[in-house]
């Protein structure tokens, strides 16, 4: 059975001012339903796995809303990252502990804070991916492209091996410029890289030895020490010596050059909710295109000669809106963001002033 891995980290600066570094955006009810986007991630994961074999790892910040929110998962399957070290090191700890407990274990990593549109098809695509690793290749999850997005980075893939839907994984491209974009989508060959990754614990920990030894090297010593009363003084004095840097760059570019990476293409309605925008487009709107997030129980919104609209009212006060066309509306108890639709991926840009200014308390 898999066991699966539920990186948790991260601010969401682009759905901010919902999404703070304190309470990013992992833990909000951007899913439509109550459920957190973690808690639609672990939801979605049952046809795989047991609350036994999943594993959340996160910052010390979040630890507690996390199992809170997570009450079904083991105390001691919420792995905690003193600070952030970017996503291998904190992928690389829970392969190691996990390689404690099985040594050939298959596992998944599996972002918090993505929606699924089709659960079920992602659970088959998941279970052709765990059948690559089997035979041991660092699988991911491709996402079939539906236009030319600049936003993501992609896989360049080869001919399907034998009778089913593995494809080789020829390069990891970097987001692309939309010419480029448009020629990957008319290729055919190319696939969104979602990071959705799956392997045997002993195939990547050897991948990491091969191309990362300092990263490995600190990551066998944390979790040799894991569980043991020596647990907090190894990680507090190897933990922030590790390189920070992401699985994408520290071993999986490195594995597709070397032949060691395949890939399941994936059609089930993957978004990665990266904007107030693209979470208008995927979430129910009214008549005119409208979507209220998060008014549930509170005086909510007023909405007159308006389309296209993104409200999110959490201040408890009532939102106006008159004769607006896409725009986002933001408001929280301290800070209130309006933009036009298009210009939601640059909401990033305001957090970044805010830093600037020595606001912390802000973002």
């Amino acid at each position: 059975m898999l066991y699966a891995v539920i990186p948790a980290g991260g601010s969401g600066t682009r759905l901010w001012p919902l999404s703070r570094a304190g309470h990013p955006k992992f833990l909000h009810p951007l899913t439509g339903t109550s459920a957190s986007l973690l808690q639609a991630t672990v939801d979605r994961l049952a046809p795989l796995t047991t609350p036994e074999r999943t594993l959340v790892v996160t910052g010390a910040a979040h630890a507690a809303s996390v199992a809170r929110q997570l009450t079904g998962l083991p105390e001691q399957n919420i792995l905690v990252e003193p600070s952030p070290r970017d996503s291998c090191a904190a992928i690389a700890l829970a392969a190691g502990v996990i390689a404690l407990r099985d040594p050939k274990a298959v596992m998944g990593s599996f972002a918090a804070d993505h929606l699924i549109g089709d659960p079920q098809r992602w659970a088959e695509t998941v279970r052709e991916a765990v059948r690559g690793a089997e035979q041991g290749l660092l699988m991911t999850v491709g996402i079939t492209p539906t236009r030319p997005e600049t936003g993501y980075g992609y896989l360049e893939t080869g001919d399907p091996t034998g009778d089913g839907p593995l494809r080789p994984v020829a390069e990891f491209k970097e987001k692309p410029a939309a010419e480029v974009a448009e020629a990957y989508l008319r290729s055919g060959r190319h696939l969104w890289n979602a990071s959705m990754f799956v392997w045997r614990v002993d195939v990547f920990l050897a991948e990491l030895a091969r191309q990362q030894p300092a990263l490995y090297t600190g990551i066998t010593a944390i979790a040799a020490a894991w569980g043991t009363p020596e647990q907090d003084e190894v990680l507090g004095t190897v933990w922030p010596t590790l390189p920070k840097i992401s699985v994408d760059y520290a071993v999986m570019e490195g594995a597709a050059e070397a032949g060691r990476v395949a890939t399941v293409p994936g059609d089930f309605g993957w978004n990665d909710v990266g904007d107030f925008h693209t979470l208008g487009d995927v979430l129910p709107a009214d008549a005119d295109g409208n979507v209220v997030l998060g008014a549930e129980g509170k005086p909510g919104v007023l909405i007159k000669d308006s389309t296209g609209l993104v409200l999110v009212p959490q201040s408890g006060r009532l939102v106006s809106v008159l004769g607006l066309h896409d725009v986002i509306v933001v408001d929280t108890a301290d800070a209130v963001l309006v933009c036009p639709r298009d210009r939601a991926q640059d909401v990033k840009a305001l957090v970044d002033e805010l830093k600037a200014r020595g606001e912390e308390n802000l973002v």
